[in-house]
């Protein structure tokens, strides 16, 4: 698969995360994949388990996607995921084999508030 088509498939798997629909989300997965939480020290293994697992979330879950980046079988999006309306700021690694993301990695950092000492450097992000 080449980076267009690849593209095309990681639209398709945040459009369809964004609506809720679980079985287009998980279409773009190997039935082998393994999903690594590293902050919580989780690894789910298997397309079903994934999709168990998020089906299962308790929380609404809202997504926009900042950006996504990559080429050949690396690929990386930037994202807020809000739960519940609270938001948090992700990023998900993956990595694909033959058109399937075959290790997705994902790390989630809350917001926080700025420190007033480096005002004079910054400006807010939109």
């Amino acid at each position: 698969m080449g980076d267009r088509e690849t593209r095309a498939a990681l639209d398709r798997h945040w459009t369809a995360s964004a609506a809720g629909d679980q079985d287009t989300e998980h279409e773009i997965y190997h039935d082998d994949v393994i999903t690594d939480y590293p902050q919580s020290g989780e690894r789910i293994r298997g397309r079903r388990n994934l999709q168990a697992l998020r089906s299962s979330h308790p929380a609404k879950l809202d997504f926009t996607v900042r950006r996504v980046l990559g080429t050949g079988d690396l690929w990386i999006t930037e994202y807020v995921l809000a739960y519940d309306g609270n938001p948090t700021s992700t990023i998900s690694i993956m990595e694909f084999e033959d058109g399937k993301v075959v290790h997705e990695t994902q790390y989630f950092a809350d917001p926080f508030a700025p420190p007033s000492w480096r005002t004079q450097w910054v400006e807010s992000m939109p």
